[in-house]
C-alpha cells in the first residue's frame, strides 16, 4: 500500500499504450541498461516522471509454491523462523548471489497497534515501525498477499541457485519494523532486496509500480552508493513484471513509467544494499482485486519479479 503518505491521483493516462511500449522495449532490446556505475539517476522525490523501464530476456520459471484460501482470516503459523537463510541449488545462473525478500506487513499487526505505533528512526525523520497493511474490498490482506507472492518468488529464486532470506515468514506477532527489516537485508550483504507490497488506492486507479530510492542522507541514512544500483534493479523489475503478468504500469503513479521515486521510506532510506519495493496492484480497484487474489496471478506475478531480479545479478 501507500504507507501513511496519500497521494491524489494524476489524471488517467493510456495505460496500455504504456504497457506495449514496455513489452517492446522487453522483447526488443538485448540488455536493461548499464551496470550500477552507470545507471542514471533517479527523479526527484517529487515522483517526477522517470525513464521507461526496458528489461531483458526472462529466466526459467521454477515450481509453484502453494496458494492460501481468500478468506482475510489470519494464516496459520508457518514453521520457519524469521530472516532464515534458504539456500539455492549447488549450481545456477544465480549461485553465490543472496536475495533477500521482504513480505510487506504482517497479518496480525492489527492485533498489535501500540507496538506497530512505536516511533523508529529512519535517518531523516522519526516513522511508525510498520503499519497494517490494506485490502481487498472482500478481505484478503495485503500481508496475505505478500507473503504469498514471497514464497513463490523464494522458489524461483532457489530454483536458479541464489540463497534467499525473508525477512520474516509470518513466524512473529507483528513487524519486523521498518528499520529492522532494511538491517536484515544489510546484515545478510543482500545482492538484491525486493519489499513485496500492495497498494490501497482508490477505484480507478490501477497498475503496479516500483518504488525507488531518493538519494537521501541524513543521521543513520545514506542512499548515494545504492541509487544507481537500485534504478537498474527496478527499472528491470519493471519491464519483466509487465510481460510475466500482462499488467500495465500504475495510471495514478510514476507518470505511466512503472517507477516512483521516494524518500520517505525507511526500509529504502536505512539500507546499504539495492534495494526496492514493489506494489503490484491497487487492491481497493476491483480490477486489480480480481487479479491479485488470483493464484494463477500471483505466481505470474513472482515470475515478473524474479526475472527482474535475475536480469539485474547478471548484468
Amino acid at each position: 500500500m501507500r504507507h501513511d503518505e496519500s497521494v491524489p491521483p494524476a489524471p488517467r493516462r493510456p495505460a496500455l499504450l504504456a504497457a506495449a511500449t514496455l513489452t517492446l522495449l522487453c522483447l526488443g532490446l538485448a540488455g536493461c541498461g548499464g551496470a550500477s556505475d552507470t545507471a542514471r539517476s533517479g527523479p526527484g522525490p517529487d515522483g517526477s516522471a522517470a525513464s521507461s523501464p526496458a528489461s531483458a530476456p526472462a529466466s526459467s520459471p521454477g515450481p509453484a509454491s502453494p496458494s492460501p484460501a481468500h478468506t482475510g482470516r489470519t494464516p496459520s503459523k508457518a514453521p520457519a523462523s524469521p530472516s532464515a537463510s534458504a539456500p539455492g541449488t549447488s549450481s545456477g545462473p544465480l549461485s553465490g548471489k543472496t536475495v533477500v525478500i521482504d513480505p510487506g506487513h504482517n497479518p496480525r499487526n492489527h492485533l498489535h497497534t501500540a507496538e506497530i505505533g512505536r516511533q523508529v528512526d529512519i535517518g531523516t525523520t522519526h516513522k511508525e515501525c510498520d503499519t497494517t497493511g490494506t485490502s481487498t474490498n472482500s478481505g484478503y490482506a495485503e500481508a496475505e498477499f505478500t507473503l504469498d507472492v514471497s514464497h513463490r518468488l523464494r522458489t524461483l529464486l532457489q530454483a536458479q541457485g541464489a540463497k534467499v532470506v525473508l525477512t520474516y515468514d509470518n513466524d512473529r506477532p507483528f513487524g519486523p519494523c521498518v528499520d529492522e527489516r532494511a538491517r536484515i537485508g544489510n546484515k545478510a550483504g543482500a545482492d538484491a532486496v525486493v519489499s513485496v507490497h500492495a497498494d490501497g488506492s482508490a477505484a480507478g486507479n490501477r497498475g503496479f509500480h516500483v518504488i525507488l530510492p531518493a538519494s537521501v542522507r541524513g543521521g543513520g541514512a545514506d542512499t548515494s552508493k545504492i541509487v544507481g544500483p537500485s534504478r537498474d534493479l527496478g527499472t528491470r523489475i519493471a519491464g519483466l513484471f509487465v510481460r510475466a503478468t500482462g499488467s500495465a504500469p500504475s495510471n495514478y503513479i510514476g507518470g505511466n513509467t512503472g517507477l516512483d521515486t521516494r524518500k520517505d521510506l525507511g526500509g529504502l532510506n536505512l539500507s546499504t544494499v539495492p534495494k526496492v519495493f514493489i506494489e503490484c496492484g491497487n487492491m481497493r480497484d476491483p480490477k486489480d482485486a480480481a487479479l491479485l487474489t488470483g493464484a494463477g496471478w500471483r505466481q505470474k506475478a513472482a515470475q515478473g519479479i524474479a526475472d527482474g531480479i535475475s536480469s539485474f545479478l547478471n548484468g
